[in-house]
């Protein structure tokens, strides 16, 4: 017996948890389970649920994510419950609910480049000053397309180019002083005489009793000079260090005797030979002539005939390897119009009297 009570208080001591029955006189009994001290890691985590981010649904929720992104378009909207009616049908109510939902009016300030797009005429550099707003919003693309083609001709103005100085319109003195002063000489002229009027006048000479042809053109000539019929039809310059030729041909004297067409030819390009020296020098005298035709002209208005020019009947200026041509057709014309004229008013003669 002593040796129980012995070992009784033994487990006690080691255990204290376990304790005496009572007044039964020698049985022990286990107290209530063994109770542990709760560390921080050990206790449970909360339960995160939407009240934890204070949104009261989850579509407020994603609205109010999408309101802190486009804060300036458009306010938060709460969802509301749609009411069911049990005599309607599930799509009438749904009708009904979305006519009666406000919808909020879109942000007029917010503009990008596709509301830019969706204008009927982006393209306001066609508008017409002159016009209404409304009829220029109406501008299509064959109205474009014809505003484009109708613009101003960016053709160059030939009848201020010159060759050598010479220029269209020039009378032959002028043309002798410039041809002078690049170290041009006068090799040929040429004279001539209307055929209406030197026709008439070999009439003359006949009935007067002049035969023979040497003489009857001298009196052709002297008859044309005393009245100033006659004119400088063509004058021809030439430089012989560089192998340059230049023609100047020129109207009656009915259109002041001025030069309509000039005409350059060079010969430096004309080196014949197939050798490596040859086709040298050949190319590098080709190079320059284009190069100082670029530097002078431009960029020629019809690169295929490369040409420059209005077009139609108006002054042009015309470029092949080693020649150029400068003309004006309507001052040309502009000269036989006012010859026919003075021929019409030598028809009036009084050679019948019947």
């Amino acid at each position: 017996m002593r040796y129980f009570l012995i070992l009784g208080m033994f487990i006690f001591l080691l255990n204290p948890s376990i304790s005496l029955a009572g007044d039964d006189g020698g049985d022990f009994a286990e107290d209530a389970p063994e109770e542990k001290t709760e560390t921080e890691s050990s206790k449970p985590l909360p339960f995160v649920d939407e009240e934890y981010f204070d949104f009261s649904s989850e579509d407020e929720a994603l609205e109010n994510a999408d309101n802190a992104d486009n804060s300036d378009n458009r306010d938060s909207k709460k969802s509301t419950p749609i009411k069911m009616d049990k005599n309607k049908q599930l799509t009438d109510t749904l009708k009904e609910t979305s006519n009666n939902t406000e919808r909020t009016p879109p942000n007029k300030k917010a503009k990008t480049w596709i509301n830019n797009i969706s204008v009927k005429n982006p393209l306001g550099m066609f508008d017409d000053t002159s016009k209404s707003p409304s009829e220029n919003s109406e501008l299509t693309l064959d109205k474009m397309l014809k505003n484009v083609r109708n613009k101003k001709s960016t053709r160059s103005n030939v009848s201020v180019f010159d060759i050598s100085g010479v220029m269209l319109r020039m009378s032959l003195k002028q043309v002798d002083e410039t041809m002078k002063s690049r170290g041009f000489k006068k090799i040929v002229q040429k004279f001539q005489i209307p055929n209406f009027i030197k026709w008439r006048n070999e009439e003359k000479c006949r009935n007067s009793g002049v035969v023979g042809y040497e003489r009857l053109d001298s009196c052709v000539v002297e008859s044309s000079k005393k009245n100033k019929q006659q004119y400088v039809q063509m004058s021809k310059y030439a430089k012989y260090e560089t192998k340059e030729e230049i023609e100047v041909r020129f109207t009656s004297n009915y259109t002041e005797n001025k030069s309509y067409k000039i005409s350059y030819r060079s010969m430096a390009g004309s080196i014949t030979g197939n050798s490596q020296k040859a086709t040298y020098l050949r190319n590098i005298k080709i190079y320059d002539f284009w190069k100082v035709i670029n530097q002078k002209y431009g960029t020629p208005d019809n690169k295929n005939s490369i040409t420059w020019g209005l077009g139609g009947n108006k002054p042009y200026l015309k470029a092949t390897t080693g020649t150029l041509v400068l003309e004006d057709p309507m001052y040309q014309e502009l000269d036989y119009t006012r010859m026919s004229r003075e021929d019409q008013r030598y028809m009036n003669t009084n050679l019948y009297s019947f």
